[in-house]
């Protein structure tokens, strides 16, 4: 047991003399260097000055494509900029995926027009167009009626969508009208009965004698027979009379 504390404690001493004695002789004699500032910097110009500054540049991809970002720009460099490492270090330097990415086109058909949108800012894509169509129906007033691009279409990210989306106005209601129905030949108390029931209020009567007609039957009418008429207009009628 005293064997091996007496191995632990000289372990201890090995490092702490390493940390407090050697390390900083080893920096004190140049044998470290500052590692350069190249973020931002096109990679062939940061892999220059790291290899000018005495390290050796070793591509890395970012984890996922970046749209709108050039592939040869460096995104991120390990170790960081102002780090004190050995000369002839490696340095990580981080830029956009070449390649776009594939995926399937999702189905918008149906959903509203912001959460459309989400799905398509999820999948790295631009809504570039949304226009609208008219529809009659409210269940797709703000919903997409048709997209540029198809469900289950193969796209790259970056790609651009259009969307057509529904908007809804009201029908116009016509104004009711009314067939005037034919009351020619009827007694006066029918064709009052009759006109109601088309639901048109009776006009003026007028009259008119004639020898050979049965009196209170009606001879003319006006609006005419199978007019069409709104619900408030009166129908005017002309009866026999027996005597002028």
């Amino acid at each position: 047991m005293k064997k091996a504390g007496l191995i632990i404690l000289l372990c201890i001493g090995f490092v702490v003399m390493l940390d407090k004695l050697i390390m900083p002789f080893y920096i004190s004699q140049g044998s470290v260097k500052v590692v350069p500032d190249v973020l931002n910097m096109d990679y062939d110009e940061a892999s220059g000055r790291l290899r000018r500054a005495g390290f050796e540049a070793k591509k890395s991809y970012h984890v996922k494509y970046l749209s709108r970002v050039d592939s040869n720009i460096v995104l991120s460099q390990i170790p960081e900029a102002g780090t004190e490492v050995k000369p002839g270090r490696n340095v990580y330097l981080v830029v956009n995926k070449r390649e776009k990415p594939s995926f399937t086109m999702p189905d918008l058909l149906g959903r509203v027009e912001f959460e459309a949108r989400q799905i398509a800012l999820r999948m790295d894509m631009d809504v570039a167009d949304v226009q609208f169509n008219i529809v009659t129906s409210p269940d797709l007033d703000g919903r997409v009626l048709s997209q540029s691009i198809p469900p289950e279409a193969t796209v790259k990210s970056g790609s651009s969508v259009s969307v057509v989306i529904g908007r809804y106005e009201a029908p116009v209601q016509s104004a009711e009208k009314i067939a005037v129905p034919n009351v020619l030949g009827m007694s006066l108390l029918q064709a009052e009965r009759t006109i109601a029931e088309a639901g048109l209020p009776m006009g003026r009567v007028a009259t008119e004698y004639s020898a050979f007609l049965v009196p209170n039957t009606v001879i003319s009418q006006r609006p005419g027979v199978g007019s069409l008429v709104s619900p408030n207009q009166p129908v005017a009628l002309t009866v026999v009379i027996m005597e002028e």
